[in-house]
């Protein structure tokens, strides 16, 4: 009877270990749509790049501590230094220091020679320091970001629209015009049929929003203009038709899908200097038509 006993008591403390370890398998405080799961091992890891190796937390076998080795009498050589390795071209990684080649070198390359003024460039697929150079300059003038020398397809984008851009589409008058390319995007100014501000970047009316070709003039200007209906400032405000007028754009000029309700968004720089070239009375040219409205 006595053994019955002490067997029965084993049962129960087996059963009562066991039980305690699969209650721990599950937290109801993890994260996951199911709820109460059991987080994956070595997902801390993962996330933080530790290495894998079982935590405190984690259950199995504690291993047996290895012998501490005795130190050695040798001294400790010192660490060689090796060259980075260099990477071609075609990876897309950085082939100049601090500066990663796009997949559209050569196409930007070709561009901006077209274009000049943006320092050396050669036209070969290829960055070197000259390209990078090049590059980040366009961007920063542009308002590209991030300023980083790279061949991407914004910078290209912009290169193409500027550098395809023909002043002479625009039926300028006697005075000053502004003429707008809403298929390309661009916008520049001429004066006696003279070009006196390059084409730059714009961003036009939107879908349903659609800024209309024609010719016009500028019938009212203000240099901080407040939108009644959207509620925000309109920076070096000259209106020519319909509530529509060119001003500092307020949000990234190059993000292509939003645009403006009509009027003509410009970068800060050439906001002040289409201010300063402009009057009431200035004519302005629009035309063909933004894609996509």
């Amino acid at each position: 009877m006595k053994h019955v006993r002490i067997t029965s008591r084993l049962v129960a403390l087996v059963v009562v270990v066991l039980v305690g370890a699969g209650a721990c398998a599950f937290d109801p405080q993890s994260g996951g749509s199911g709820g109460g799961g059991a987080a994956p091992v070595g997902a801390a890891e993962q996330a933080t790049g530790a290495s894998d190796t079982p935590g405190p937390d984690q259950h199995g076998r504690p291993t047996p501590a290895a012998p501490t080795p005795k130190p050695s009498r040798k001294p400790t050589p010192k660490p060689t230094r090796t060259a980075a390795p260099t990477t071609t071209p075609s990876t897309g990684t950085p082939t100049v220091a601090g500066c990663p080649q796009g997949q559209h070198q050569r196409a930007v390359e070709t561009y901006l020679a077209r274009l000049g003024g943006f320092g050396t460039v050669s036209v070969d697929g290829r960055q070197s320091a000259a390209d990078c150079a090049a590059i980040k300059k366009f961007q920063k003038r542009y308002g590209i970001r991030p300023v980083e020398g790279r061949a991407g397809p914004t910078t290209l984008d912009v290169a193409q629209r500027l550098a395809t851009t023909d002043t002479t589409r625009c039926k300028a008058g006697t005075g000053t015009t502004f003429c707008v390319d809403l298929t390309r995007q661009t916008v520049w100014a001429l004066r006696g049929g003279k070009v006196i501000m390059a084409p730059t970047v714009t961003r036009t009316g939107m879908s349903g929003y659609r800024t209309p070709a024609g010719t016009y003039t500028v019938n009212y200007r203000n240099p901080k203009e407040w939108s009644d209906p959207y509620e925000v400032w309109l920076p070096y405000w000259q209106h020519f038709t319909q509530g529509m007028g060119f001003h500092e754009t307020t949000t990234y000029l190059h993000e292509k899908s939003i645009g403006s309700h009509g009027c003509v968004n410009l970068l800060h720089a050439d906001a002040v200097r289409m201010w300063e070239l402009g009057k009431v009375g200035t004519r302005v040219v629009l035309i063909g038509r933004r894609p996509g409205t």
